[in-house]
């Protein structure tokens, strides 16, 4: 299957977690505190019990993904936190911006220079995002929130993308970045949530196979695959192909939860501009990387 298309996919498998975010009655840090959990165990028994490989690799190869892991579950808790402050298509249009960050971050990150059209391009998508907020201003701490999430976004590929390519396996690197991820959400949760830990047992039945299905299909699935990508495209591709997420997303939550309601016009035109963006890269690349 073509590279760009398995990444499509993936991205519509993504776009299906900020459903399952809204309608979970648990808060944020709850949601991605049982999501990463039950992902590291789904994620090591697929290791030992399919792989068969040793999941210890001492700390010297341990310690990143621990570091990548809690980027990572501070940016899930920025995700769903901007949809329980907003809504799906407020935090998903916020997400889009990851591909600006990434056109600096990754450029930072990896030594190599900063390509200008992808500066463009990002400043494209953030002439969206200006157009969403000045007309959704009752969900600028939402959209603001969702900002925060696609700047951590714009940093843990790149690293998954180098750690990947100095020969990683993706499943263990999955495993152990989902534990880093629940310990910083662990200790970040009595300042997010009042009643603390005890809210970690205030769930329904109904949440249990939400966190199941976000943990195993959306995350050890998805995170995997992810960074099995990771392999032969570049943080910033693989990011801006995220940015279709809102695509998915919010047809999704148009046609599940009739949100196309509430938004204005000019929200569309906003999420149009970043569309175009993620259009024109391609062309962009072949023109100016040949």
């Amino acid at each position: 299957m073509p590279t760009l298309l398995q990444l499509h996919l993936l991205v519509a498998l993504v776009a299906t977690t900020a459903l399952i975010g809204h309608v979970v009655t648990v808060s944020a840090p709850v949601l991605v505190c049982w999501r990463t959990a039950l992902a590291a165990v789904g994620a090591f028994l697929w290791v030992r019990l399919i792989q068969r490989r040793k999941i210890w690799l001492g700390w010297k190869q341990v310690a990143p993904l621990l570091g990548v892991g809690a980027i990572v579950g501070c940016h899930w808790l920025a995700f769903f936190g901007a949809i329980k402050l907003a809504n799906i298509s407020i935090c998903l249009a916020g997400m889009a911006t990851i591909s600006l960050f990434t056109a600096f971050t990754e450029p930072l990150i990896t030594r190599r220079r900063v390509r200008p059209f992808e500066v463009l391009l990002g400043l494209l998508v953030v002439a969206g995002i200006l157009l969403i907020a000045n007309v959704e201003r009752g969900h600028l701490l939402g959209l603001g929130v969702a900002l925060v999430g696609a700047f951590l976004a714009a940093i843990f590929p790149v690293f998954n993308s180098i750690l990947v390519n100095r020969g990683g396996a993706p499943q263990l690197m999955v495993g152990w970045e989902m534990v880093g991820a629940c310990l910083a959400v662990l200790a970040l949760l009595p300042a997010f949530d009042d009643a603390g830990y005890a809210s970690l047992l205030q769930t329904t039945g109904t949440d249990w196979i939400w966190f199941l299905v976000i943990a195993w299909a959306c995350t050890v699935l998805g995170h995997g695959w992810h960074i099995h990508l990771l392999r032969r495209i570049s943080a910033y591709t693989g990011n801006l192909a995220m940015n279709f997420e809102p695509v998915y997303g919010m047809l999704a939550a148009a046609i599940v939860f009739g949100e196309y309601k509430q938004l204005h016009p000019a929200f569309y035109l906003g999420t149009l501009s970043i569309l175009i963006a993620n259009l024109l890269h391609p062309y962009l690349d072949r023109r100016f990387n040949q």
